[in-house]
C-alpha cells in the first residue's frame, strides 16, 4: 500500500480527468428534452462511472496480459493520451477523445443518456480508464486496490452530486469560472502525464536514465 498523500494525488488526478463540474453544461443540454428525469439520469451516470472505473481497477492487469502489453508501454501510451486531453483542457475545450458531435446529437435525442455518452465515453472515457489502470499497477496489495476503488466511488459520487445540482451550479458559476477550473485541472493532468511518460521511458529505454 502507498502513502496517503499518494492516494490524495490519485484522487485529484481522477477529479481532473473525469471533470464532473465542467461537464454540467453538457448534462443540461443532453437532458433538456427530459428535464423531469434529470435526477434519475444523474444517479445512473454516477453509478455507471463507478462500475466502469471499478472494473478497470480489477481487470486492468488481465487486460494488459491478454494483449501482451507491458506496463511501461502502457504508461507511455496512457501518458500521451492524458497529455492530449490536458492540452484541450488548458484551452478550455472538450476533446474529441472523450466524445464526438455525433454522440452529442444522439444524446439529445435519447432518454438513456446516463450511461452513453455521459458516463462512457464522456466521463469515464479512455483517459479515466487508462489512469485508474496505471494507478492500479503501482501496487499489487489488496488494500491498495480497495482504496483505489473507494476513490473511484468518491469521484462517481461527485458526478452524481454535480449532475443532481446542475441547474443551481449553472446559475452560480459563469462559463469563465468553469473555464478557469478546467485550465487548472488541465495543468495538473499535464504534470501527471509527464510523470507517466518519463517513468515508462526510463524502464523501456534504460540508457535515458543515465
Amino acid at each position: 500500500m502507498l502513502e496517503w498523500n499518494d492516494y490524495m494525488r490519485m484522487l485529484t488526478g481522477l477529479f481532473a480527468i473525469v471533470g464532473p463540474v465542467s461537464t454540467v453544461p453538457l448534462f443540461l443540454d443532453f437532458t433538456d428534452n427530459v428535464q423531469s428525469q434529470r435526477k434519475k439520469i444523474a444517479r445512473t451516470s454516477g453509478f455507471a462511472v463507478a462500475c466502469i472505473l471499478t472494473l478497470s481497477v480489477l481487470a486492468g492487469s488481465r487486460i494488459l496480459r491478454t494483449f501482451g502489453i507491458s506496463i511501461d508501454g502502457f504508461r507511455v501510451a496512457g501518458g500521451l493520451l492524458l497529455m492530449t486531453i490536458a492540452f484541450e483542457m488548458l484551452n478550455a475545450k472538450t476533446t474529441r477523445v472523450k466524445h464526438t458531435p455525433e454522440e452529442d446529437q444522439e444524446a439529445i435525442d435519447s432518454t438513456s443518456v446516463g450511461v452513453v455518452p455521459l458516463a462512457l465515453p464522456l466521463l469515464a472515457g479512455p483517459g479515466a480508464i487508462s489512469t485508474v489502470i496505471l494507478f492500479g499497477q503501482q501496487s499489487e496489495a489488496f488494500t491498495h486496490k480497495a482504496v483505489l476503488i473507494l476513490l473511484c466511488w468518491i469521484v462517481a459520487g461527485s458526478v452524481w452530486t454535480s449532475f443532481h445540482l446542475a441547474p443551481q451550479i449553472s446559475k452560480r458559476l459563469s462559463q469563465t469560472s468553469m473555464n478557469i477550473t478546467s485550465r487548472v485541472m488541465g495543468l495538473i493532468l499535464a504534470a501527471m502525464s509527464v510523470e507517466f511518460i518519463v517513468g515508462g521511458l526510463k524502464n523501456l529505454l534504460p540508457g535515458l536514465a543515465n
